[in-house]
């Protein structure tokens, strides 16, 4: 049998598996990704992605790619209550950082907005990126057996197109086929939570509906109609293209429902949640799923790490399932490849899971908990199942009446609405991820406290372990983000004014331990050129203070003031954050 060596083997070539594809080979690492399905994403899938996703684009170099091809921030405003997208509206609020009170939050935070990028106009762009930069990506091969031991990982693949099967042999390999993980079934990986919480349908179609939705332009449209009072109510709609393409999502009780996929049958729930039977409809695909709360109690194995829905299966509300993907691997490529390369202990691999198990729990217990919040909609409106249509347009015409009992469900839902702020601007939860880990070297401080709700406020800090603040500063008189100051595949010192001997040590400890260490300065006039003195505020280290920055954006080390010895100081910390003790 032919065998084949290569040092990462990623299997999966959705949003994770291409992102990791495409910084593997960006990082020079040899790589093959392999999938079984023939091509990437042929459905729209995942679509919300925020701005910590845009800023893994922005380092990959496809932002604007990406940008061009989105449903822009400002179309993503309006979130729908209706009865259909032509009947009666019953409550609409802002979405996604386009809230007067909450816009100046995302504009702070990062300098990527926030975009509408269905999955598959996504994935071709992250794959073009991919190959770019000599990735070797492998469609329609599948993985048929994976093992590992102390020296490598190997894979047993199958192209089927031709049925020929061959072994794999690599140093390591990244599990992101999904949430039906071979990888993570065949080695054993453990999962805690539960399946099978509820049961969805997604018709993805073509339809003008712009005389309904243009001038309430958003992502999501839901309805609630009589005898549905499922999370999604009687359907939702998420914009593809503004404003002819849709996926119409709707919940089912297997229990009680045969799903009946077919044209035939999806046409009249199309067209009862449009509301008008006049409007042409063309289906494009139908497709099932179901509502996972789902957590690897590992993200590492020996030689193997889940990555992506292998890892964490969750809802979709929040929208943080693809954006978590893509970071799973934007925090491991680097680690890998600084292994690989000896740049690093191999323990720095176990900071992996330190790292991102955290996040993975807090992503699909928010999901789940904002899908229980939305969820309470259609009940407040006094929908439940099996009323008739009759009492179910009763008690919508009631909720809307001047009675007290229409007065207590409006304010209920007021409240609901105003919860479900966690679901639509939970800023913290996307762009606060603060890490614990040993790429991490305590300075002896706690982090700051929050002063606002940390799932609803990002509360940006230079403390070891969170992610470099963004403020705009200057380089030969064009604005720049500090976060394009740093990334881009190697470690940054950013320094201040009097910051000479820490960029004098980031040579000589570049050059000691064969790890590329830019120097960053930044300041009222130094080459990064703190025009606004923005940084100055926000740096929380003096000027003879520097910052260590990881490939990955988060802050390895600080010192707040100058040391007596740099470069013993930047040694001792480069060394630790490399698991090079």
């Amino acid at each position: 049998m032919r065998v084949v060596e290569t040092e990462v083997l990623v299997v999966g070539a959705g949003p994770c598996g291409l992102t990791a594809a495409a910084f593997l080979a960006m990082y020079g690492v040899e790589a093959i990704t392999v999938t079984k399905y023939p091509r990437t994403a042929n459905t729209p899938r995942a679509h919300i992605t925020n701005q910590r996703t845009m800023e893994v684009m922005r380092d990959l170099g496809i932002e604007e790619q990406v940008r061009a091809v989105s449903v822009p921030n400002e179309l993503m405003a309006d979130n729908v209550w209706a009865t259909s997208m032509a009947g009666k509206e019953i409550a609409r609020v802002k979405t996604w950082g386009t809230m007067v009170g909450r816009k100046a939050d995302y504009e702070a935070g990062s300098p990527s907005a926030m975009c509408n990028m269905p999955q598959h106009l996504l994935e071709p762009l992250i794959l073009q990126g991919a190959v770019d930069r000599g990735a070797d990506v492998r469609f329609s091969t599948e993985l048929t057996e994976i093992t590992q031991d102390d020296t490598g990982v190997t894979a047993t693949v199958r192209y089927r197109h031709t049925g020929e099967t061959y072994l794999i042999k690599a140093k390591y390999a990244i599990g992101a086929d999904g949430g039906r993980s071979t990888v993570a079934e065949q080695l054993g990986f453990s999962m805690e939570g539960e399946t099978g919480l509820g049961y969805a349908v997604n018709v993805w179609l073509e339809a003008d509906l712009s005389r309904f939705r243009a001038h309430r332009p958003g992502v999501l449209f839901w309805t609630a109609q009589p005898g549905n009072d499922f999370w999604l109510g009687s359907g939702v709609f998420i914009t593809v293209r503004p404003w002819n393409e849709w996926v119409l999502v709707f919940m089912y009780d297997p229990d009680t429902e045969e799903i009946d996929t077919s044209e035939e049958a999806m046409l009249p729930r199309i067209h009862k949640a449009i509301g008008d039977d006049s409007v042409p409809v063309t289906i494009k695909n139908v497709s099932t799923w179901q509502v996972n709360h789902v957590l690897a109690t590992e993200y590492r194995r020996g030689r193997v790490f889940l990555a992506g829905d292998a890892a964490h299966r969750h809802p979709p509300a929040n929208g943080l399932g693809s954006n978590t993907s893509i970071q799973d691997a934007y925090n491991l490529a680097w680690k890998l490849a600084a292994v690989l390369k000896g740049q690093a202990g191999e323990a720095l691999l176990e900071s992996y899971h330190q790292e991102r198990h955290p996040v993975g729990r807090q992503v699909v217990d928010r999901a789940l908990k904002s899908a229980d919040i939305v969820g309470r909609v259609p009940s407040i409106l006094g929908i439940r199942p099996g009323q008739t249509d009759e009492e179910g347009w009763a008690a919508i015409d009631g909720f809307f009446a001047d009675t007290d009992d229409g007065r207590r469900r409006r304010k209920a839902l007021e409240d609901c609405l105003d919860e479900n702020a966690y679901h639509f601007h939970a800023h913290g939860v996307e762009l606060g991820q603060r890490y614990t880990s040993a790429a991490v070297v305590d300075d002896g401080t706690p982090f700051p406290a929050y002063t606002r709700d940390p799932e609803l406020y990002y509360h940006p800090t230079t403390h070891p372990g969170a992610y470099l603040p963004h403020v705009w500063v200057e380089r030969h008189g064009k604005q720049i983000s500090t976060l394009d100051v740093v990334g881009h595949g190697k470690f940054t010192l950013i320094t201040g004014i009097g910051g000479e001997a820490w960029t004098a040590a980031a040579e000589k400890v570049s050059a000691e331990l064969g790890v590329e260490i830019a120097s960053a300065p930044i300041g009222y006039r130094l080459a990064f050129d703190d025009v606004y003195g923005d940084w100055a505020r926000t740096r929380e280290v003096t000027d003879g203070g520097c910052l260590l920055v990881r490939p990955d954006r988060h802050i390895a080390w600080r010192s707040h003031d100058k040391a007596d010895d740099p470069v013993s100081a930047l040694r001792e910390a480069a060394k630790s954050a490399l698991s090079r003790t």
